[in-house]
Order: C-alpha cells, then sequence, then structure tokens
C-alpha cells in the first residue's frame, strides 16, 4: 500500500512539473542527432536494451565509436545516408523539468519540416561546426526560429574536441553569429560551446574548456525562464465543442470546451463572445478534477456563462475592453509545405483555431531567400519549401491576433479544398 502510495505521488509529481518543448537545427552532420542521443544517455533517459542495440547497430555500420545519433534517427533512410529528414520527437525528463524535443533536418529541402517541429517550440538549438563556422544554414534555421517567434534560441558551437577546444575558434564563430543577430527578432541568444561526441558542456561542465564559465546545455534547459513567454494580458477561449450532457443529472448544463489562448479568466469576471458581441459573466470553470477560480494559457478547460448565449464552435470569448481583429483581408507570412505550388487566386481551406472558411490568395508581395534574409519582390512563385509574404481574403470574418502578439490566434494552416492536404502553415502579420 505504501509503495502504491509513493508511486501515485511520484507521478503526480512528474505531472505537475513544467514542461519545456524545444527543437534542434543545423547543417549536415553538424550533430544534432548525436547531441540529443547524449543527452538522454548523460540523464539516463533510455533503457538498457536501448543502450545495447544502438551499440550492436553501431558494430554492424563499422562505426568507431557508439553512434548515438541512431536513438533519433528512426527512418532507414536517415540511418543509411546519415541525415535526418523528418521530424523526431523524442520525450525526457530531469527531477527539475520535463522535455519535448523536436529533431528537425537541416536540409533546404526539408524547411517544412523544420517550421513543423519548430512551431509549437519554446526555445530552439542551433548547432554550428566549430571547424565550419557560421554557414547559410545556420541563417536560414536563425531566421526561422525568428519567425516562428521562438524567444530563446542557445547557439552550440559543436565538435570543439577538433579544434583543440580553442576559445578563440569560439569567439570567432561568436562574432560571426552577431553580425547578422540584428536582422533577427530573438531577444535571448546564448553560445555554448560542446562536443556532443565526448560529453563536453553538454550535461556537466567540460574540464578541457576552464575558459568557459557559462553553464552546460542541460543547466540552461532545466532554468530558462518560458512562463513569462506566454501571453497573459489578451484574453482568448476559442470555443472547440460545446457540452450538453442531456442527463437528468445535468438536465440544464451547458459549457464550452476549449484552450485557453490568451490572457487569465477568473470566476465571476465579464466576457464578450464573438462575433456576436454579446456579453455574460463566468459562472464556473470546470475541469476534470473540479472546479476552478482561474483559468490560463495553454490549459484545457470548459467554461459555463450565467447566461444562455447562442455559441457555437469557432466562436470566441474575450474580455470586453480587449478584443481580437475581426477581418477578412489578412495579411501574413507563409511557408509552403506541398509539392503543388501556390496558385495566385487559388481558392483554399484557411484553418484558425477553432475555426474554418473558404479564401483565395489575393497577392503574393514576396519571397524570402532563406540563405540570405532577403526580400526578393520579382519572384513570386512559392513551392515547397519556399517562405513568402501574402494576402488572402477569407469567405467569413476570422477573429485573430498578429502572430508577434499570440502565437495561438497569430496562425493559420492552409489546407487543399479537393485533396484536404495542409498545403501551408501561416504567421499573421
Amino acid at each position: 500500500m505504501e509503495q502504491q502510495t509513493e508511486n501515485q505521488s511520484a507521478a503526480k509529481g512528474y505531472l505537475d512539473m513544467d514542461l519545456l518543448r524545444f527543437s534542434t537545427a543545423g547543417s549536415v552532420d553538424d550533430g544534432k542527432s548525436t547531441l540529443i542521443g547524449r543527452l538522454m544517455y548523460d540523464t539516463k533517459s533510455i533503457f538498457e536494451d536501448q543502450i545495447d542495440a544502438i551499440e550492436t547497430s553501431s558494430k554492424n555500420r563499422g562505426d568507431e565509436h557508439v553512434n548515438l545519433a541512431l536513438l533519433t534517427d528512426g527512418l532507414k533512410a536517415e540511418r543509411e545516408q546519415g541525415i535526418t529528414i523528418d521530424v523526431a520527437y523524442r520525450y525526457f525528463a530531469t527531477p527539475k523539468r520535463k522535455f519535448i524535443i523536436a529533431d528537425t533536418p537541416g536540409h533546404i529541402q526539408y524547411t517544412r519540416n523544420m517550421v513543423t517541429g519548430a512551431s509549437t517550440a519554446n526555445l530552439a538549438i542551433i548547432l554550428i561546426d566549430a571547424r565550419k563556422g557560421v554557414i547559410e544554414q545556420t541563417k536560414r534555421h536563425s531566421f526561422i526560429a525568428s519567425l516562428l517567434q521562438i524567444k530563446h534560441v542557445v547557439v552550440c558551437i559543436n565538435k570543439m574536441d577538433l579544434v583543440d577546444y580553442s576559445e578563440e575558434v569560439f569567439e570567432d564563430i561568436k562574432k560571426q553569429y552577431m553580425s547578422f543577430e540584428s536582422k533577427l527578432e530573438i531577444p535571448d541568444i546564448r553560445f555554448i560551446p560542446i562536443s556532443a561526441l565526448n560529453g563536453d558542456n553538454v550535461v556537466d561542465k567540460s574540464k578541457n574548456m576552464d575558459w568557459y564559465e557559462g553553464p552546460s546545455l542541460l543547466w540552461t534547459l532545466e532554468n530558462v525562464q518560458v512562463a513569462s513567454d506566454r501571453n497573459l494580458i489578451d484574453g482568448r477561449f476559442p470555443v472547440q465543442w460545446v457540452i450538453r450532457p442531456q442527463s437528468d443529472k445535468y438536465h440544464d448544463y451547458r459549457g464550452y470546451a476549449g484552450q485557453v489562448c490568451g490572457g487569465i479568466f477568473r470566476k465571476g469576471e465579464e466576457v464578450t463572445v464573438l462575433p456576436s458581441g454579446f456579453t455574460s459573466k463566468i459562472k464556473a470553470i470546470n475541469t476534470m478534477n473540479g472546479e476552478l477560480e482561474e483559468a490560463f494559457p495553454p490549459m484545457g478547460t470548459t467554461i459555463t456563462l450565467e447566461d444562455e448565449i447562442d455559441i457555437s464552435r469557432g466562436d470566441m470569448l474575450a474580455k470586453p475592453n480587449n478584443q481580437p481583429t475581426v477581418g477578412q483581408d489578412i495579411e501574413m507570412m507563409i511557408c509552403w509545405l506541398n509539392i503543388n505550388p501556390l496558385k495566385m487566386g487559388g481558392k483554399y481551406l484557411v484553418k484558425h483555431t477553432t475555426n474554418e472558411a473558404k479564401c483565395i490568395i489575393k497577392d503574393v508581395k514576396y519571397k524570402v531567400n532563406v540563405n540570405t534574409l532577403e526580400k526578393n519582390e520579382e519572384d513570386k512563385d512559392i513551392g515547397a519549401n519556399d517562405i513568402g509574404r501574402i494576402t488572402i481574403k477569407t469567405a467569413k470574418p476570422l477573429l485573430y491576433d498578429s502572430y508577434r502578439k499570440n502565437r495561438y490566434t497569430g496562425s493559420v494552416i492552409i489546407i487543399d479544398q479537393f485533396s484536404h492536404e495542409t498545403v501551408g502553415a501561416g504567421m499573421i502579420i
């Protein structure tokens, strides 16, 4: 019985732990997958049979050492080529925090995969090979992190063991990166010299680089503050589902389920229902674990109101004095995900929070050269993996904010209305 109580207590402690989502990006053979393997290996987050499996696989491949990259490169093609193609998600935890890692590809032809993997990240790790310094992929990955409004970037200068752990090399690469940092909208950039292969400054501080006085990568991941990145000012609650139990016990219950996408909603507080504009007060905030006095991002909850108002999926609860933009002509940055190019004047579906509408592509302003960060206003052909600035017109008004203000209410996906494939990911300007 005591053992069961301890297990339940441990499980509750794990569930209550803070969560950090981070992505990794780098060019071919910069060591992203090895770094993740090292993090998981040194934090004892992998099972013995997994260790045995990668040791056997490493020997069969003829590797001189245990290839920790095999922990994340799950596709056969990835293992054969030694590159990352698809986004690989991995999970691990330390006593301080839970982590979800998105290992994203470095190749330009997989830009769409990187955007997908990094879209929910709080932090991005960008790897640079100490022998090569800042290259085009470094700029591309940094630009995408900036475009996705990732507030924290850790630049890991890897393979320091191959440059004799040189402080001069580290400082030179740091200067190279800072030369284009002003073009990015990233408030928190940190630099760490590491060797993923040998574990220097990954989990433990390196004895080979006593000149580096900063923390290890794991310490940084455990202690970076991301809670303040959430928008706790602009109250946004898109309604996902209307709950009507139709039972004797809950005969008159009408709850509005969804995820809090911004601000803090409190019991007894006045809210405005959009797009109707009717106002009411919050009667209760319910979860599976009972009633709450307040709810904040990214909590999923059910809100009941004091008044009976016609509310359906796609409507939004907001604060009376702080409401989203309502409009049909929407300008955005778009990352095109499909092999079929974007069609000027083409008709698509747009999905925004819990709402969906038909739309037409009105204009293409420019395409971004993701390697040089330059805007090309002459070339407006946007194909797979391209990023550009476009304007769409929706068949009905959407309730949105700029992506910079709110990543939830500022993002959309574009869907082909015939094949129902997701063809684009948009960040509203």
